[in-house]
């Protein structure tokens, strides 16, 4: 029989009984509160996109509420930055990109350690990267455009949307591929890069298939190739580069999740997980393609190894063509 004793005995039991640190509390049930998506870009753009829609889904399948934080610069090393800061209970991820977790070492000092500051929980989404020309260039593939820029004395040059960018090194990979040497005309930017190949200020540039994939359809600029390694379902009417010949352009906007270094495997599983499913859900695809974004969530086994290879490639290809940022 509980006696009033009893029951203020084992109240002073509880009371004097360790807590559970927070982060064993959510390993559980995570995520049980408020998850900080943190995005290394701007409010509006693709990864940000991407992340929002991420957020709303899985608001709706966990019950907790996922809410983006934009934190931008240095070529996204500030957002990496404060994730890396975080304590690692589960309450801050990382909405990382390639072109920070792989290019940006090799380009910039960090103030993080890119190796042993995060861990891996998986690839998200994949964004294609196409090649594209100005309908006026003679060019209808990627050989002919080799072809035409290996002539003497030709004036070829092509759009660069940022140096160290993630376009801007898949240029540089098709050329080293290529065996050429392309001089760039600088933009802010991938939008002013892609008008200054429709004003045919410059004949060719490298893009995510978001921003011209409504122009390629229209035929106001023409698609060379797409650097995957196989032709996308958004566009399968463009050869690979792989196709024509060049089987090391295999090049795609990857957008990742990360965490900061110490979160606990319980937690890597279970938000590869939620995320899987929503980023998989019929109407996150349907959403997501309206990008030109198709879900490719991978496990937190495959990320050592996947991670490991991005840098050494975009290391050695940084270092074989002197990129450096100015």
């Amino acid at each position: 029989m509980l006696t009033r004793r009893t029951l203020g005995r084992a109240a002073a039991a509880l009371a004097a009984a360790p807590a559970l640190p927070a982060i064993a509390r959510a390993q559980g049930s995570w995520p049980d509160r408020t998850v900080t998506l943190v995005v290394p870009w701007a409010a509006g753009g693709s990864t940000d996109a991407v992340a929002r829609i991420l957020a709303q889904r899985l608001s709706q399948d966990t019950g907790r509420s996922f809410v983006v934080d934009n934190r931008t610069g240095a070529n996204g090393t500030i957002g990496f930055n404060s994730v890396a800061r975080a304590r690692p209970d589960g309450t801050t991820l990382l909405v990382s990109t390639v072109s920070t977790y792989a290019m940006a070492p090799w380009l910039l000092p960090l103030p993080y350690d890119n190796e042993r500051d995060f861990v891996g929980i998986g690839r998200l989404a994949t964004m294609p990267i196409i090649m594209v020309v100005n309908p006026s260039f003679p060019a209808r593939n990627v050989q002919e455009f080799v072809a035409a820029a290996r002539q003497p004395n030709h004036r070829i040059t092509y759009a660069n949307s940022g140096t160290g960018s993630s376009t801007h090194l898949a240029t540089e990979l098709f050329l080293q591929e290529a065996g050429l040497t392309i001089p760039d005309v600088g933009y802010r930017g991938g939008g002013p890069a892609v008008q200054a190949v429709l004003a045919n200020e410059t004949p060719m540039v490298f893009q995510a298939a978001s921003g011209i994939l409504p122009q390629i359809q229209a035929g106001t600029l023409r698609a060379l190739g797409i650097a995957s390694a196989e032709r996308s379902p958004l566009a399968p009417e463009i050869p690979t580069f792989a196709e024509q010949g060049f089987r090391g352009v295999i090049v795609e906007e990857h957008i990742a999740l990360q965490g900061p270094a110490g979160l606990p495997a319980e937690i890597i599983q279970r938000a590869n997980q939620v995320f899987k499913a929503a980023a998989e859900a019929a109407d996150t695809r349907q959403r997501l393609a309206a990008l030109a974004v198709v879900p490719t969530v991978t496990t937190p086994e495959s990320w050592p190894a996947y991670f490991a290879a991005e840098n050494a490639k975009w290391r050695d290809m940084i270092r074989a063509r002197n990129i450096r940022l100015q």
